[in-house]
């Protein structure tokens, strides 16, 4: 019998421990539909996840899509969904029928799993930089700004409105910033994951004009050291073409790929 890999066990250990309501510590609501948990955050979203699709046919698979997007529509304070698939899975027709109703996808992105331990070595300081975790209404205010731009998104406040109500909740979410010349320059959420052995790295940033100079790499050593502190021994994140090869060169594992479709009204 041959050993099986890191990358089976740590993909065993994300489908598992991961593809649960862990997924959504934020949700307000979680109906189900079939094998389907199709769930509502605050300010107008909805998302759609599933632990597999079983054995289900196109012709289920596309029924359920069209249940899934009239459960959202029926809401008429959902303005968005996102259906998110990933790319182990066994899925018939699902691309297709996503189309059909109206989703689009976005790039696909890297499902990165791999030691928090990793994380934090050998990651010096970039000069004349500083990192903190942020909790005041105004730094989650500046930080969700400033991850706009360095995202090229435009300049909205419900982001930062959700994250400031998460902090209220005390539910274990994580704000972290890097700071030179005297503003903002970089930020990363921590969700260390209840009832798993994982912590979720979302949200990296980096304006570009300070890209290159290693403070994305800084900022994950932060929050793994953060993330180790409390128990967890495992990461995990879902990883643009920028952060990857960073992540990769830490010990971190290209396990699968993450698609999203979205739909809006």
């Amino acid at each position: 019998m041959k050993p099986v890999s890191a990358l089976a066990k740590y993909l065993e250990a994300y489908d598992d421990q991961l593809r649960t309501d862990a997924e959504t510590p934020s949700a307000i609501r979680v109906d189900l539909l079939g094998p389907l948990r199709l769930v509502t955050f605050a300010g107008g979203r909805g998302f759609i996840t599933y632990r597999d699709l079983g054995d289900l046919d196109g012709r289920r698979i596309a029924a359920l899509v069209g249940q899934a997007l009239d459960h959202f529509r029926a809401d008429p304070d959902i303005t968005r969904v996102e259906w998110k698939s990933r790319g182990h899975d066994r899925a018939p027709g699902l691309h297709e029928a996503l189309l059909v109703h109206g989703f689009l996808p976005d790039e696909p992105e890297s499902i990165m799993i791999g030691a928090l331990a990793g994380l934090c070595t050998d990651v010096p300081m970039p000069a004349g930089v500083a990192l903190r975790r942020i909790s005041s209404d105004a730094d989650v205010r500046a930080m969700s700004a400033m991850a706009q731009e360095a995202f090229g998104d435009p300049a909205k406040t419900r982001l930062a409105e959700a994250l400031i109500s998460r902090l209220a909740r005390n539910d274990g979410m994580e704000l972290w910033v890097a700071e030179t010349d005297g503003r903002m320059v970089g930020a990363g959420r921590l969700e260390p994951v209840p009832n798993t052995d994982f912590a979720g790295f979302w949200g990296g940033a980096t304006l570009a004009a300070y890209r290159g100079r290693g403070i994305y790499r800084a900022l994950t050593a932060a929050r793994a050291r953060s993330a180790l502190a409390a128990g967890k021994t495992l990461a995990h994140s879902d990883s643009t073409e920028y952060s990857r090869p960073i992540l990769e060169r830490s010990g971190m594992l290209k396990v699968s790929t993450t698609t999203p479709y979205n739909w809006s009204r």
